[in-house]
């Protein structure tokens, strides 16, 4: 089952032409990996599927329905989770409080559901050590945990991930893959990932290679050649 199609997407800042005519699949419980160097539009495009930026043509379908005209909240309680490049946790807030936050792309919101699921802390015990600490004295690998729960925990279908383990210590780039690996298999979770760690890279199912804002490249990460990689990875 397709969970999300990108068809003819279009999208600029001002009068620049960032995203040309991309076309894009993701089947559900599937990872692919959005190659490519810095620059070429890959975090326009995840901004554009959850709705921080408004393209100016194409269709975003997702999960059977189009939700081109959804606000972002509108979005992530439909099911699409984002974690973006940076982390963006809130870093006067306590881990826990967070977490919290997730919670809110719920039906009902934190009226409804105050209970964090346990499987946050299977997946990042040390979040659970933390519990009381400000989000802003955790290391960059932990705060990129915390981002990863806290999306999480609004039970996404399709979990888009901006360069998850960038700046990030070899030991947590790990854990992240770990986890990543763990939310595909035991809950069914899909995964759009943009990276440039070819390790993680290789762990998708598919891959789309993007340049100057179109996609020129794509298939089977099994099949990714190294002339492939040299070209889309190298910085």
């Amino acid at each position: 089952m397709t969970m999300l199609e990108i068809r003819g997407l279009n999208t600029y800042y001002g009068e620049s032409h960032i995203l040309r005519a991309v076309d894009m699949t993701v089947l559900t419980g599937e990872m692919v990996c959005l190659i490519g160097r810095n620059g070429v539009g890959k975090t326009t495009l995840l901004k554009s599927l959850i709705g921080l930026l408004r393209p100016r043509s194409g269709e975003i379908i997702f999960d059977g329905h189009g939700i081109d005209r959804y606000a972002p909240h509108q979005r992530a309680r439909s099911g699409l989770g984002y974690v973006p490049q940076g982390r963006e946790i809130i870093p006067q807030l306590t881990v826990e409080e967070n977490l919290m936050l997730g919670m809110e792309a719920l039906p009902g919101g934190l009226a409804r559901h105050r209970l964090i699921d346990p499987f946050i802390y299977e997946l990042f015990p040390i979040l659970q050590e933390f519990l009381s600490r400000k989000g802003g004295d955790l290391s960059g690998g932990q705060q990129q945990q915390l981002a990863i729960a806290r999306a999480l925990l609004g039970r996404p279908k399709l979990l888009l991930l901006d360069e998850p383990t960038e700046g990030i210590q070899p030991n947590i780039v790990q854990d992240i893959e770990g986890a990543v690996r763990r939310i595909i298999s035991e809950r069914g979770i899909g995964v759009l990932l943009v990276e440039q760690h070819l390790h993680f890279v290789r762990q998708a199912d598919r891959y789309y290679a993007m340049q100057r804002g179109g996609i020129v490249a794509s298939g089977p990460t099994a099949e990714l050649s190294q002339e492939v990689v040299d070209h889309f990875l190298s910085v």
